[in-house]
């Protein structure tokens, strides 16, 4: 069995189709969905997504507009900032791009994105939401995820999904959204004792721990759905998490390292943006 590849940027070029829709019906209404972006410093590979960002929004319509602050900044100018964006009504959704410099307080910042302006689904309100159920921003690569699962017909509802990782930003909230989607989950972790056990139990795996090539092809079951979310530098080359080449060999579908999860965050960060702009202007 050589596994089906899920290609991340066609299925994202999809949901730009449809964005591209929803905000020509938004702009004859006098909404134009607008997205802030703050950039903190100079990180290469913040750079890089912001840009991809900018030029996405472009492509769709959605008014990107950039502030790129020094890494020097005080967190008081940065919570000014965020202020100012909280009241701009030209602004739906607010994107502090991470990782942020030592000295500020990074959780202090996420806190002080307006709920309803907050489309990467940080906000302990969104992610309050989302464990109940009542999913307004999901965040963004989780979301990114599912969508991929679904635009690619991957049957979840009573499946065994295994998660590999149990950050914030991914493991926790794609364990949640996956059993909102009625599959059974399972997390593992850098505690977790026998991870090969879970993940030979899995119909969907989603790997996301930042550690090269962690999953290998003895770890996965014939015919089972992976989700490689981890991307690393090795030798000049971008890798996953998993060992794609032998995995591939065992799986019936599975991500690629890049072009797989990465193009589906910016689409569903926009998605969100043009949902926020939909509820903000019911609001206003």
């Amino acid at each position: 069995m050589t596994a089906k590849i899920i290609n991340g940027k066609e299925v994202a070029s999809s949901i730009y189709r449809e964005l591209s829709e929803e905000i020509k019906i938004l702009k004859e209404g006098g909404i134009t969905p607008g997205l802030a972006v703050i950039l903190v410093g100079e990180d290469p590979a913040s750079l890089v997504y912001v840009r991809q960002k900018e030029r996405a929004c472009e492509n769709i319509g959605i008014l990107s507009k950039k502030y790129s602050l020094s890494k020097d900044v005080s967190e008081e100018e940065l919570l000014r900032l965020i202020d100012d964006l909280n009241n701009d009504s030209s602004i739906h959704g607010i994107l502090v791009q991470l990782p942020l410099p030592d000295h500020i307080d990074a959780q202090k910042v996420l806190n002080a994105v307006d709920p309803q302006k907050d489309v990467d689904g940080f906000h302990p309100f969104n992610v309050g939401n989302l464990t109940i159920g009542e999913i307004r921003y999901p965040p963004c690569t989780p979301h990114g995820v599912l969508e991929l699962l679904k635009r690619t017909g991957v049957e979840i509802r009573g499946k065994n999904a295994v998660v590999v990782g149990r950050s914030n930003i991914v493991g926790k909230p794609m364990a949640l959204m996956l059993l909102h989607n009625d599959a059974t989950v399972t997390i593992c972790h850098s505690k977790t004792e026998d991870l090969a056990s879970h993940t030979r139990r899995a119909d969907i795996l989603v790997v996301a721990v930042g550690h090269p090539k962690l999953v290998t092809a003895d770890m996965v079951k014939e015919g089972v759905v992976v989700i490689d979310v981890g991307i690393n530098r090795v030798n000049d080359k971008l890798v996953g998490d998993v060992d794609y080449e032998a995995v591939k060999e065992k799986a019936a579908a599975i991500t690629p390292v890049p072009g797989g999860v990465g193009p589906m965050t910016i689409a569903v960060l926009l998605k969100n943006t043009v949902e926020a702009a939909k509820i903000q202007s019911v609001h206003r």
